[in-house]
């Protein structure tokens, strides 16, 4: 059954391993490494917007130039583009040139560089594996990128950090690089065939409309969304919340980055569960017991400073995750079809991904005026909010949808 998913898609998956190992290692070091330069909150929130706000920018564009390109040549050159921007970040840190600024400046090209990356990722799937071959496709490629950027990243940030923040930037660095090189070793043409020539703006509209007026589709990248700007809003702060002797948890960057492996460690765990979570519940069930377990990942922090309650809630919260990925990624690629998938994938992730920035802003902002505790406290009720889309959700309009 292994060999079913084919040479090819292994390849794909190891550069998918290396390449998120890479982003495990940024998503944590970046903030750690800020808090060395400023201990402002709306400063250290402002890079996670700063990562995620081309998501709001250059989303749309992305998925139409995944349908344009060949979609392995467009990850290949978004991971040299990330090589190059952190590398130069690291020269500068261990020259003595590094600053806050110099953080926003690369967080905002790594960024950019992830829209095409990561809508690529996305679409070159059913390109390599059959129809019924996509949720056990899905689940081992989230099971590598879940586990090496929360579970193994993290950790790895926190001793690198320690070390040196050249150290922390270096690593990554090497990581993509290593994952451009296992890219090359794929084979194969995975450029969509177009019919015409059509304009981009012409492309752009083609995809949003297809996902618009699909009720289904549309409902999860809401729901997907709402809980994206909660989670974000929560995890832009929760640093000043766990590190240092004068937080509440008052835990070193070496401990806080094992904190940070809880909802990895679910992740793995669900990668092999999620399919017989699936069948055992229906997907309907499934997924409205994701939206409670993230809703306790945000909520319980503002609820307890115990840090292994918050990792045991952190771990429950990993599985509910990857179960609503697999479900809902695998649909959505049986939904759509091959020529539309980048679009789709890129408007669905322009409303899903697209509330980061904008929860990043607002956790920094209530941190700043109420106190870290107050953004936990807060966004968990919006993350129950999302319990009113399963109305949409049930079992006999997503098989509707698929049929």
């Amino acid at each position: 059954m292994e060999n079913a998913l084919g040479a090819q898609y292994w390849k794909l998956w190891a550069s998918s391993g290396l390449s998120n190992l890479a982003d495990g290692v940024v998503k944590v070091a970046l903030p750690l490494v800020a808090v060395q330069f400023t201990r402002s909150p709306v400063l250290v929130a402002g890079l996670a917007f700063a990562v995620t706000v081309p998501w709001l920018l250059f989303a749309l564009p992305a998925g139409a130039l995944a349908d344009r390109l060949d979609r392995r040549r467009a990850m290949i050159g978004a991971n040299v583009v990330r090589t190059v921007a952190l590398g130069v970040l690291a020269l500068a840190v261990l020259t003595g040139f590094g600053s806050i600024w110099a953080l926003y400046a690369v967080a905002l090209c790594i960024g950019t560089a992830e829209t095409i990356y990561d809508t690529s990722a996305q679409s070159i799937i059913p390109q390599m594996v059959a129809r019924e071959g996509l949720s056990r496709a899905n689940s081992k490629l989230y099971a590598v990128e879940l586990t090496a950027n929360e579970f193994v990243g993290p950790p790895l940030a926190g001793f690198l950090v320690a070390a040196g923040a050249a150290f922390a930037f270096g690593a990554p660095v090497a990581l993509w690089a290593l994952a451009v090189a296992a890219l090359l070793l794929v084979r194969g043409t995975y450029r969509v065939q177009r019919e015409h020539r059509t304009t981009l703006r012409a492309d752009i509209a083609e995809g949003l409309k297809f996902l618009v007026h699909h009720r289904v589709l549309r409902t999860m990248a809401a729901m997907v969304g709402m809980s994206n700007f909660a989670t974000n809003a929560a995890f832009s702060v929760f640093v000043l919340h766990a590190v240092g002797p004068a937080s509440a948890l008052g835990l070193s960057e070496q401990s806080f980055g094992l904190l940070m492996t809880g909802v990895a460690a679910g992740s793995l765990v669900g990668s092999f569960v999620a399919e017989r979570i699936e069948k055992l519940l229906g997907r309907s069930r499934a997924l409205a017991l994701s939206v409670l377990t993230t809703a306790g990942v945000v909520g319980v922090p503002g609820l307890t400073t115990n840090p292994f309650v918050i990792a045991a809630v952190f771990f429950v919260g990993g599985i509910g995750l990857m179960t609503w990925n697999v479900i809902t990624v695998s649909l959505r690629q049986r939904i759509t079809p091959d020529r539309l998938l980048g679009r789709v994938n890129s408007g669905y992730r322009l409303l899903a991904w697209g509330s980061m920035p904008l929860g990043a802003v607002a956790g920094g902002l209530i941190a700043q005026l109420l106190g870290v505790n107050a953004v936990f406290l807060a966004v968990a009720p919006l993350v129950l909010l999302q319990l009113l889309g399963m109305r949409v959700l049930t079992d006999a309009n997503l098989a509707a949808a698929e049929r």
